[in-house]
């Protein structure tokens, strides 16, 4: 872990000082180095994900897709949304738009004496197993994950903007990504709060992401893949998760809720809410295991012709319209 920490390292400090600290200066924004050094680290992650895309996912689904091809322009505007995502380009955003108020309120909790409960120092055995402490945050990061996504389908306000990840029906490891920018915005939010209420370390938080992220493209990969009997238990893949996408089965809202099989709650309109770990879905009873895989996209685009636009400007600025009640 430590070798992985300072070749991680070597690669930021060049990257930084290479690219991203003459950009600044150039731009006038010597005074936010350190910033830029972190955004580094981000870029970095997202750079190293993209070449994994690349070179191992994308091989996977040529070696066993799911169905063809042929809405080429809906996967180009997937692809744009994953590069704003993960070259950093939201982040940025985010940092000037939404940063100040985070450290304002941060600030003020630090004022009234608040400290971060640290998770991590409830069992001593946690210091001395970093691997072992990482992996708690991993799991209860996932389980908020899991309530998180269950409120983005069962408020219908929210599964206005949500609505528009799912209304692609050429779903591609790029897919995971195709998020209207005010949802992002949100679980974006809820997840840095419980980041900062639990006493994530920062270098820790990036690595929850971008594990999280990777196995968020392989799940939407167009692969006609499963983990076994017993993988598809501990581990969330692209079957389980393709099933949340199906069209009037793993999801749905307001008055096109699908008709369940005999035996199986509603759920809050679908199934499969899982991030990584399938658990949350067993213990709630929200799993579905069956080996299927169907088309994707949302029932009102079959059934009523609902348009979510074809391209980036045109999702989003329906999604405000959705949120509103006016689309």
């Amino acid at each position: 872990m430590d070798g992985l920490e300072d070749l991680f390292a070597t690669a930021q400090q060049w990257l930084f000082e290479t690219l991203m600290q003459p950009a600044m200066f150039a731009l006038g924004l010597g005074h936010l180095l350190e910033d830029g050094y972190a955004a580094a680290g981000w870029l970095l992650v997202g750079l190293v994900q993209i070449l994994v895309l690349v070179a191992v996912i994308g091989p996977l689904q040529k070696w066993k897709p799911v169905e063809p091809v042929t809405d080429r322009v809906a996967v180009r505007t997937d692809i744009l949304y994953t590069l704003i995502h993960r070259l950093g380009v939201f982040r940025v955003a985010l940092f000037f738009l939404v940063e100040p108020w985070f450290d304002a309120l941060f600030g003020v909790l630090h004022v009234a004496g608040y400290t971060p409960f640290q998770l991590d120092q409830l069992w001593p055995g946690f210091t001395d197993a970093p691997w072992l402490a990482f992996a708690l945050y991993l799991v209860v990061f996932d389980f908020a994950d899991y309530w998180i996504h269950r409120a983005q389908h069962s408020l219908e306000w929210w599964w206005g903007l949500h609505s528009l990840h799912h209304s692609q029906r050429q779903m591609t490891m790029w897919s995971d990504n195709r998020n209207h920018l005010l949802d992002d915005l949100l679980r974006d939010s809820l997840l840095v709060l419980l980041a900062q209420v639990i006493g994530v370390a920062p270098g820790q938080f990036v690595a929850i992401v971008a594990i999280t992220q990777l196995s968020e493209s392989l799940q939407h990969a167009n692969l006609k893949l499963w983990f076994g009997r017993v993988g598809e238990r501990l581990w969330i893949s692209p079957r389980f998760h393709r099933l949340h996408h199906s069209i009037g089965i793993g999801h749905e809202s307001g008055d096109a809720r699908p008709v369940m099989p005999q035996g199986r709650s509603p759920a809050l309109g679908g199934h499969n809410f899982g991030v990584l770990l399938p658990w949350w879905d067993m213990l709630f009873r929200t799993a579905n295991f069956e080996q299927r895989y169907d088309p994707t996209g949302v029932r009102d685009q079959v059934e009523k012709g609902r348009d979510y636009g074809r391209g980036f400007w045109s999702q989003q600025w329906l999604g405000v319209k959705r949120l509103f009640g006016k689309a």
